[in-house]
């Protein structure tokens, strides 16, 4: 039998939230690929001028921040099962994922400021 405390500490939430995550974070990151490779074949960038011109949009900045976002929402799904199944010493797999939240929030700030800057 599990201890509820330690479930609560290491963040354990099998079940039908998780699947529905990477469900729909899937969902969201393939429609902006179909997105991207339509903008690609209709507008056929060229040089770095031209793609500057394609993220030039607001609302294109914006699908690329969600794609992001969705990717390391996805991202940390995957690599929280990963250490949940294979790292047992419980203070080790909550130092892990930290790490892994203070990463992939790092990258996000990181994202945002590529696109607005």
């Amino acid at each position: 039998m599990v201890k509820q405390s330690s479930r609560m500490i290491t963040g354990a939430h099998y079940g039908l939230r998780d699947w529905l995550v990477q469900r729909v974070t899937a969902v969201l990151m393939a429609a902006y690929i179909l997105l991207l490779a339509g903008i690609v074949f209709v507008v056929a960038p060229q040089d770095y001028a031209s793609w500057v011109a394609v993220f030039n949009h607001q609302w294109m900045r914006i699908a690329t921040f969600l794609f992001f976002a969705a990717l390391f929402w996805h991202a940390w799904v995957g690599v929280r099962n990963v250490l949940m199944d294979y790292v047992k010493p419980t203070a080790i797999r909550l130092i892990l994922q930290i790490l892994v939240i203070v990463s992939l929030f790092a990258y996000l700030i990181w994202t945002a400021e590529i696109l607005w800057r």
